[in-house]
């Protein structure tokens, strides 16, 4: 973590994003980064309506549309944390048909999503175009692992963010959105929660992020 890296709350980070954001040309590579419950989704949507407001194109992108499919994602076990952190993902699709294409250097076609999780079915929606100025916001768990790190250990986000969020905010938000346990040591919990805690162990996010946002006190509709 760099000394200057800053570390704000939820109102100073979005307004911190907007000013960069808008101070850039060219199609811009954005990430929100946290562990499930803490406000990705609607950190996100907040964030791109400032961005808006100011004229630019914004493209919003959630990783959840990038699964594995339902073998793949337990392959280890239903209750494995190692299978939740490695194998819940589709990078290498992921990789093809958003993050290559909506480079600043990249084509502009690109695909939104590959799977929904409600049908348990793959999708190849149709290609759409990005226009050559256009900010790309895109919410999801692991977006500062080393899977999604260029040739030279680069991370390929031209700007990110780490929402800081204990478990025991983040899982009873969950429980209030999914009907889950409240409580994270909870048995039907630990693929989850411990799947999460390798990721922060492994890949400290939080020193890989350009900012640090603290956001316990979200907006009280969980994400």
């Amino acid at each position: 973590m760099t000394e200057t890296q800053p570390h704000l709350g939820r109102p100073e980070a979005l307004r911190w994003l907007n000013a960069r954001l808008r101070s850039r040309t060219g199609r811009t590579l954005m990430a929100i980064d946290g562990v499930d419950g803490s406000g990705k989704t609607a950190f996100a949507d907040d964030l791109a309506d400032l961005v808006r407001e100011s004229g630019t194109k914004v493209i919003r992108i959630s990783f959840d549309n990038f699964l594995n499919p339902r073998e793949v994602r337990h392959a280890r076990g239903r209750t494995s944390p190692e299978g939740f952190f490695d194998d819940t993902y589709n990078y290498q699709r992921f990789t093809d048909d958003v993050l290559e294409p909506l480079s600043g250097d990249g084509c502009g076609r690109y695909r939104p999503a590959s799977y929904d999780l409600a049908t348990e079915t793959p999708l190849s929606p149709p290609w759409q175009v990005a226009p050559d100025q256009a900010v790309v916001i895109v919410d999801g768990m692991f977006l500062h692992r080393d899977t999604l790190r260029n040739l030279r250990g680069k991370k390929v986000w031209d700007l990110s963010v780490w929402l800081d969020v204990p478990f025991e905010v983040s899982v009873p938000r969950m429980a209030k959105r999914d009907g889950t346990p409240a409580d994270p040591g909870h048995i039907a919990n630990h693929r989850y929660v411990e799947g999460q805690k390798l990721y922060v162990e492994r890949c400290d996010p939080a020193s890989r992020a350009d900012v640090v946002v603290d956001n316990t006190g979200e907006r009280s509709v969980p994400e």
